[in-house]
């Protein structure tokens, strides 16, 4: 993967299974994070976690697309914590009313 472009499309640190994912990911990572960001604008502040339940989605394709929206600015912590179906707590993202988004 091209660091470069990174968070325009998926990356990932190492190769191997998370570079197969990523490049899998290629395609419908630009629609899946739009759909993450108009969550956010409808519903509030959410965790990466509710927005993949909201989604029907696996958290193991949305959270990734939190990151990029953070490394993008369209996000930022809110400060908030909610507890995630494992238990943990988890960050909730809000949107940088400053960001210039797309």
């Amino acid at each position: 993967m091209n660091a470069a472009i990174y968070p325009a499309v998926p990356g990932c640190k190492a190769p191997g299974t998370s570079a197969q994912a990523a490049l899998a990911m290629k395609d419908d990572a630009k629609t899946l994070r739009g759909k993450c960001l108009e969550l956010l604008k409808m519903r509030g502040d959410l965790t990466a976690d509710e927005a993949a339940g909201m989604l029907d989605q696996s958290v193991l394709f949305v959270r990734p697309r939190f990151t990029e929206m953070l490394r993008l600015g369209w996000i930022f912590d809110s400060g908030v914590r909610r507890k995630n179906a494992s238990g943990i707590r988890a960050t909730v993202w809000t949107i940088d009313p400053q960001a210039k988004l797309w």
